[in-house]
């Protein structure tokens, strides 16, 4: 299982990003997908993620009410649409998936290589 995370970049204060995760080697759509990061010097995060079929939800404290995590079934893909971002959400972006298929309470196994993102005051 092989996840690429696209969509980085660099981006002022209060701008947008959306962040990107495919899945090749088996599919996406039957297994929970997430989102994690790590600030420079600093340990990797939890920062969203998302239920096999879509319903259920979880977000980071710090990113609540500004993330939104989704996915696309038919493009076999997940997003992290991240508005009003800030200098403290810079980070190397990383999505992850868990080993067992419609198991929301699992840890995530396969991690993306990571995607910058940088938010400039």
């Amino acid at each position: 299982v092989q996840l690429q995370a696209s969509g980085g970049g660099l981006v002022q204060a209060g701008g947008s990003l959306r962040l990107s995760c495919t899945t090749s080697g088996r599919t996406a759509n039957n297994y929970l997908m997430g989102w994690f990061r790590q600030p420079p010097a600093k340990e990797r995060t939890f920062v969203a993620k998302i239920s096999w079929n879509g319903n259920t939800k979880m977000y980071a404290d710090s990113v609540k009410g500004r993330f939104t995590i989704s996915r696309d079934r038919a493009k076999n893909a997940v997003y992290l649409q991240m508005n009003s971002l800030k200098p403290e959400d810079t980070a190397v972006y990383y999505c992850a998936t868990g080993a067992r298929p419609y198991v929301y309470n699992q840890d995530f196994t396969y991690w993306g290589q990571g995607t910058q993102v940088t938010v400039s005051s």
